[in-house]
């Protein structure tokens, strides 16, 4: 297992090759890797959820119901 001062080392020549710049672009790349895949996740998930639960229209009218809008008909 690695000692603090190997783990030192090599991040000292990684920042040396790379540069604190580029890091931090690989980083910030990373970043918006994780940030679209979990969107893409989300999305997923959305679009699972509307196909499984569609929208239903009740269209159960009461026999009441039925004789006021055709009394308005007739009146109107």
């Amino acid at each position: 297992m690695p000692g603090w001062t190997q783990i030192l080392i090599v991040i000292v020549l990684i920042v040396l090759l790379f540069g604190r710049g580029k890091i931090s672009d690989m980083m910030g790349d990373v970043a918006k890797g994780i940030r679209s895949f979990k969107k893409g996740l989300s999305d997923e998930d959305e679009s699972q959820a509307a196909q499984s639960h569609p929208k239903t229209i009740d269209a159960t009218v009461s026999r009441e119901e039925s004789a006021e809008t055709k009394n308005k008909a007739s009146n109107g």
